[in-house]
């Protein structure tokens, strides 16, 4: 198991790197300057918007920023805020807690509900429950995330007034729990269908009619037997899922007018902030890479001939 890990551990490091690079030049390949756009129309001084890039090192070349950028970074340095002149690592401080919150019950409520509603489906395979489900989850499917949110903003907030349309700046739990409904209803739709779908095949596998031949008790050929089996590809979707919550939380945040980081990607983008940018996403990166590690080892304790593969 110890070599498996350390084998990952490796492979991770040519995968950051190749992602941080190619978010790094594309970040810097997008026209406009983000030093004149402080200044907005009123334009500035060449030689003042000179000595500010000099400061911010963007006069070097793109390869030799990398350089800095990565070197920094093991040193825990993100960079400098171009607009306020904060270090990077303040704003991801102030941004990440917001969407960790968002993303943690949106993963909450996707795995509840969404493996409750498969196991479900999966054991009442063609009855009616079964297709309930399915046609529920191809509805969530079919639902662009922008409209569902518009949807319960209008039936629940100002329809009904159960709660209010935008999450105030304290953030409270009880504010979230409908953008993270919003948030979480395309992936709880694809882990619903994922379960009943393993599930159903594994109902029918031989390993099933062994055990349930040799009489062990329906509590444990369900709960051990079927479900270890069945989770395979569900804890497989459901790890990656982690990271495209927090970079799916762009466009919910915005509905919801949360301050976290999609909202500050989405002003980065607009303003060109380059540094603020990169080194929001490097973070969503290192997000994917763990919980893609996770996984892995996840695998490798329900199937152990993966650990040899």
């Amino acid at each position: 198991m110890g070599r498996y890990v350390a084998r990952r551990l490796l492979q991770m490091i040519p995968v950051f790197i190749g992602t941080t690079l190619l978010i790094f030049l594309m970040v810097y390949a997008l026209p406009g300057d983000p030093v004149r756009a402080l200044f907005g129309d009123k334009g500035a001084d060449p030689a003042t918007v000179a000595n500010i890039r000099h400061d911010l090192g963007l006069d070097q070349p793109i390869l030799v920023q990398y350089w800095h950028y990565l070197t920094g970074l093991l040193q825990g340095d993100f960079g400098t805020q171009i607009a306020s002149r904060r270090p990077v690592t303040d704003v991801l401080a102030d941004a990440f807690p917001v969407t960790i919150r968002l993303a943690a019950l949106a993963f909450l409520i996707e795995l509840v509900f969404g493996i409750g509603l498969g196991v479900m489906a999966g054991m009442r395979a063609g009855r009616l429950v079964d297709s309930a489900v399915l046609i529920f989850t191809l509805l969530m499917i079919s639902v662009p995330v922008f409209v569902l949110g518009f949807i319960f903003k209008t039936v629940f907030a100002f329809q009904l007034g159960w709660t209010a349309p935008n999450v105030s700046d304290d953030v409270r739990w009880g504010e979230l729990v409908m953008p993270a409904v919003v948030l979480a209803g395309l992936s709880l739709a694809y882990v619903a269908r994922l379960t009943r779908t393993s599930i159903a095949e594994n109902l029918r596998a031989d390993y099933m009619r062994t055990a349930v031949a040799k009489g062990l008790p329906r509590r444990r050929v369900i709960g051990v037997h079927l479900m270890r089996n069945s989770m395979i590809p569900v804890v497989t979707f459901l790890g990656t899922d982690i990271g495209a919550l927090m970079g799916g939380a762009i466009i919910t945040e915005g509905l919801f007018n949360i301050h976290g980081v999609g909202g500050t990607i989405f002003e980065s983008i607009q303003r060109r902030e380059g540094t603020t940018l990169v080194g929001l996403v490097t973070v969503l990166v290192l997000v994917y890479l763990a919980t893609s590690l996770i996984v892995d080892l996840l695998y490798a304790v329900l199937d152990p001939r993966i650990r040899y593969a």
